[in-house]
């Protein structure tokens, strides 16, 4: 399933929605450039589980470092899919949490939700020498509070029917359920691989999930729809 759009239109401009979109593509590009320095800028940048480990924490000097990684690599991507279906995700979604948050607000729980799905993942496979990249974990959290803050919300979708594609109106809530659902199953069946085992960073949607639903709570939007 493909979104497209939903049904409710924001009434201020998302500002900071915009912004993150520039600058994920911004560094997508700056990854482009890296040439063969590519590795090395991927693995500076993004979250290595397995240098969180007591031997990776040693040094006092990596820290800084450690718990940059945790924001930076929420601009990076994998590819030019990678990139498209995440923005087209923050697109949709974020402009109408934005919305009801204000600004600042809006920025602190799509950061703060990478950083809770960077560290999800990091429990769940914390040997993995494989970099973790990408917005989606932060998207996530945005998913979750889109879900609290406008369960009735129609999403119109591109469902695939055999060579053919149909166009439906989904209910958010059943949308954004059923991604989750999905991701909860992948996620359990990825429990026990091989830590080197690289694709989709399950656990982190999962854990910038619930950490969007909690910091909506916590962050308590003051305007109603």
């Amino acid at each position: 399933m493909i979104p497209l759009r939903d049904t409710i239109p924001a009434q201020r401009t998302a500002w900071v929605t915009r912004a993150l979109i520039v600058l994920n593509v911004a560094a997508f590009v700056l990854e482009l450039r890296q040439g063969a320095q590519l590795e090395p800028f991927i693995y500076r940048f993004g979250v290595v589980p397995s240098h969180w480990l007591v031997g990776g924490l040693a040094d006092f000097l990596e820290w800084p470092q450690l718990f940059l990684s945790l924001v930076t690599s929420q601009f990076l991507h994998a590819g030019v899919l990678h990139l498209g279906f995440n923005m087209l995700y923050l697109w949709i979604f974020a402009d109408n949490v934005e919305d009801r948050l204000g600004h600042p607000r809006f920025l602190l729980l799509y950061l703060g939700s990478g950083v809770a799905a960077a560290l999800a993942q990091i429990l769940v496979s914390p040997r993995s020498s494989i970099p973790l990249v990408g917005a989606s974990g932060a998207i996530a959290g945005v998913l979750g509070a889109y879900l609290l803050l406008f369960p009735h919300s129609r999403i119109v979708t591109l469902i695939p029917l055999g060579f053919c594609w149909e166009t439906i109106e989904l209910p958010a809530v059943l949308f954004l359920v059923g991604w989750f659902l999905l991701q909860w199953v992948q996620g359990l069946s990825t429990i026990g691989q091989v830590a080197d085992v690289g694709g989709v960073a399950f656990w982190a949607h999962i854990g910038g999930f619930v950490a969007g639903l909690v910091g909506l709570v916590l962050l308590r939007p003051t305007r109603r729809w």
